[in-house]
């Protein structure tokens, strides 16, 4: 097999038909979405939390490329998007319950310059303060140790958020157990305002009764991907094998041999964790063996129809909602939707799939690869890819309704999660039955698994070929328990890190190549 090469003009013609894809979740999956980066949803996640078997964990990130250091107001969700996790039970791609969440902005202190403001015990006026102000009047309050009351006085910019559960077209409102408000966590400002982030941001975590666990707020972002090189016409660098993996660094599921380009960036997440027996139709958790047991997931980000800007007051919505960007697979949008339809597949339902199918059963991403590595790759129609697009083996259990061709992240919650140890990046291709396609886990290598299935490792060994980037882990490491991901990178301390800079994996180890 052949490394990557110069692309032919023949290459260069298709890809001016459809330009250059990547190998996943870009962050930046359809032009609308290009415009109104708070609306647009970067990853979506769903698996059988780790460390209960009980309940399944769906994690909607939205607005990209978060740069840490980036304030006076850094990152707050958008009061006037409807974010919304949908669950399909009952194989027709319909969302059967849905989990709303909406978001109120609040400036507590309207004359501060920044949102976020604390040091110390506080710092008042020196001696040479000059009047009105006297010697000893407080003027930056203490370092941010809590979400509300003391320790929160120099938590200006306050986001509360509401969770509403649709199952069956019948809304529940689901509040926090103590009764207060879901406050959304606030980015990372730095050690002297936030001086113990992990413990402020785990404040974040609340029940909402009945088994159900909620968090909102800015996380580090969980994706990783050498992205610069894949939409370099999927220049992948020579010293990651140029997109092809060595046997020794496709193993190694903790060693980048290139450089993260998420690494340092920040993401907004919402995360809700849910008894398994609330989600499937049967209302009780069953086996893997049971076609009740796989369930399909999606997020949407949808606006007002109308906006009306009233200054100084805020802006009002009317007219219910239009849907701005969706996600269930990480690679549907990015690797198989040409661009001049992913905005109708953006705001379009999953259950109206069957107008893209052509795009199903016949990627131009595999003949891209063909061309590239000439590798051999299935012949059209690509029947290899309904597992990804219907309810069927190896997912879902055998006799279990297909359903119609529609993007849904399908889980089956009968498969118990795997433990960390054992854990593989490369998910149900390396045999890890818990890990994407089977749903999709934070860790879950979904760059190198899509070009794969793309390449056609699911139609047969024959076309295992071993596909890759060289980045096999994230920058941070992450959490074992509810949410999961990392807490957010500090916008003083942060780091990316870069082609030729030394630390390629998580701050260690070797220089990230530049070639």
């Amino acid at each position: 097999m052949n490394r990557l090469k110069s692309i032919g003009c023949a290459l260069m013609g298709a890809l001016l038909v459809a330009p250059p894809p990547t190998f996943a979740a870009s962050h930046r999956e359809a032009p609308i979405t290009a415009l109104d980066h708070k609306a647009d949803i970067t990853d979506f996640f769903a698996f059988v939390s780790y460390d209960d078997p009980t309940k399944v964990t769906f994690l909607l990130n939205v607005d990209p490329f978060l740069e840490p250091g980036n304030g006076p107001n850094y990152f707050p969700f958008d009061d006037n998007i409807l974010y919304s996790i949908n669950v399909d039970n009952r194989n027709d791609a319909m969302p059967h319950i849905q989990f709303q969440v909406q978001f109120t902005t609040e400036i507590l202190a309207p004359n501060v310059f920044t949102g976020f403001v604390g040091a110390g015990s506080g710092i008042n006026a020196p001696a040479n303060s000059p009047a009105p102000v006297a010697p000893g009047t407080p003027i930056v309050p203490p370092a941010i140790t809590s979400l509300t009351g003391p320790g929160s006085a120099g938590f200006s910019l306050k986001q509360t958020y509401t969770v509403t559960m649709i199952k069956d077209g019948i809304p529940t409102a689901l509040t926090n157990s103590t009764g207060g408000p879901l406050i959304a966590v606030p980015s990372n400002v730095g050690p002297r305002t936030m001086p113990n982030y992990p413990a402020l941001a785990a404040q974040g975590i609340y029940s909402l009764g009945g088994g159900i666990s909620v968090f909102a707020g800015t996380v580090d972002d969980p994706f990783y991907i050498d992205l610069g090189a894949a939409f370099d016409s999927l220049n992948f660098r020579t010293a990651a094998g140029g997109g092809v993996l060595s046997a020794a660094a496709d193993a190694d599921d903790h060693t980048n041999i290139a450089p993260d380009f998420v690494s340092g960036y920040n993401v907004n997440t919402i995360a809700i964790q849910v008894p398994i027996a609330m989600l499937t139709r049967t209302g009780t958790q069953v086996a893997a063996t049971d076609p009740a047991a796989t369930i399909g997931a999606w997020g949407t980000t949808s606006r007002p129809r109308i906006l009306v800007r009233r200054p100084p007051l805020s802006a009002v919505g009317s007219g219910g909602y239009a849907q701005v960007q969706r996600m269930g697979n990480p690679l549907i949008n990015e690797l198989i939707i040409g661009t001049g339809y992913k905005d109708t597949w953006s705001m379009s339902a999953p259950v109206n799939d069957s107008q893209f199918a052509s795009f199903d059963l016949d990627p131009l991403l595999a003949r891209v690869l063909n061309a590239i590595y000439g590798i051999a790759i299935p012949t059209p129609p690509r029947t290899d890819l309904l597992p990804l697009v219907t309810y069927a083996p190896p997912i879902a259990a055998p006799g279990t309704p297909a359903g119609p061709i529609a993007d849904l992240l399908r889980l089956n919650t009968g498969v118990p999660p795997t433990p960390m140890a054992s854990r593989k990046r490369l998910g149900l291709l390396a045999g890890d039955a818990a890990g994407f396609p089977n749903g999709r886990r934070v860790s879950d290598d979904v760059t190198d698994i899509a070009a794969r299935a793309v390449a056609g490792i699911l139609a047969g060994p024959q076309y295992n070929y071993p596909i890759g980037d060289g980045v096999n882990t994230n920058d941070v490491p992450y959490q074992e328990t509810f949410p999961y991901v990392a807490w957010a990178q500090s916008g003083r301390q942060r780091r990316h890190i870069d082609p030729g800079e030394p630390g390629c994996t998580m701050g260690a180890g070797a220089p990230c190549p530049v070639n």
